[in-house]
């Protein structure tokens, strides 16, 4: 899990798990571009030049300050300029407006896909041609992990910007892992679940709900940013477009949406009989929240 002579690009790098994972790269020898805004978790202007205060405190790290869908390519040439190389990208920047689908604010939807979703989307963009050539040129390919949320697999209660922009990164995971394979360059998902601004602003809806909030206090964000390290790193050159899951020194892989049931119409039309022959692929309707209120190992 070495990482001397690689350079990381972590977006939302200056608070919480971002925070995290740009300190466990840096402590095993990469150099750090972190890209933050400091707004708050509402995307709301809280802490301007947060990131250069981050930076300044780490070795071997520089900062851009701004909205990722805007300073996307500032961050990529600032990497190479700086350090040379661009060989880690880590999609971290995130905000959170929730409101119930039948309440939803055109603005929040917006500024929330802007952030998860776009932002990923202009970094890679920038990022990826970069690294492609780099490749080509016989350095070692690089890897990109995007930090996603089990709120873009289970859903949750008024989450509906939130998850959609966290189901389309494992989406945008997934092809960018094809896209790049030819090149080895790896692209995987890591759903985290540690003490963040996150976990603060949840509202439990009931007893399972606020168990979960509960425990999600006491899990240090150290534990998502050790696999980030691992899946940055050469030893992980064989993992590509899986998606992870880490609560404290828990690990999983999640399965991704393949058939489960199959029926065939028949030529005169649909009915009942049929769902009910699909009843047994049928996902729970549960949130996130209860499928992981159970206690985590720390």
């Amino acid at each position: 899990m070495k990482l001397d002579n690689r350079v990381a690009i972590v977006s939302g790098g200056a608070q919480g798990i971002g925070l995290a994972i740009a300190q466990d790269l840096v402590a095993r020898g990469a150099s750090v571009v972190i890209v933050d805004s400091g707004v708050s978790i509402s995307g709301e202007p809280a802490q301007p030049g947060l990131a250069d205060q981050v930076a300044k405190s780490l070795p071997r790290a520089a900062a851009v300050s701004g909205d990722i869908a805007e300073v996307a390519q500032s961050a990529v040439a600032l990497a190479q300029q700086r350090f040379g190389a661009v060989d880690i990208v880590v999609n971290n920047a995130a905000i959170i407006r929730d409101g119930f689908i039948f309440k939803s604010d055109p603005a929040a939807w917006d500024a929330v896909l802007r952030t998860n979703l776009t932002g990923a989307q202009r970094l890679l963009a920038a990022a990826t041609p970069v690294m492609r050539d780099q490749a080509k040129s016989g350095r070692s390919p690089g890897s990109i992990v995007n930090i996603v949320s089990t709120a873009g697999i289970y859903g949750n209660l008024g989450q509906s910007a939130y998850g959609a922009a966290k189901a389309g990164l494992i989406g945008l995971t997934r092809v960018t892992a094809h896209d790049l394979a030819r090149s080895g360059i790896r692209c995987n998902a890591v759903a985290p679940f540690a003490a963040t601004r996150v976990t603060d602003s949840i509202k439990p809806a009931n007893d399972a709900q606020a168990a979960y909030k509960a425990k999600a206090v006491k899990v240090p964000a150290a534990y998502v940013a050790r696999l980030v390290s691992f899946l940055a790193s050469d030893a992980a050159s064989s993992v590509n477009g899986q998606l992870f899951g880490v609560r404290g020194r828990e690990v999983f892989v999640f399965s991704q949406p393949r058939p489960k049931e199959k029926v065939v119409q028949p030529r005169d039309g649909f009915d009942a009989a049929l769902m009910k022959q699909l009843e047994p692929g049928f996902a729970d309707l549960v949130t996130d929240l209860e499928a992981f209120s159970g206690d985590p190992i720390l």
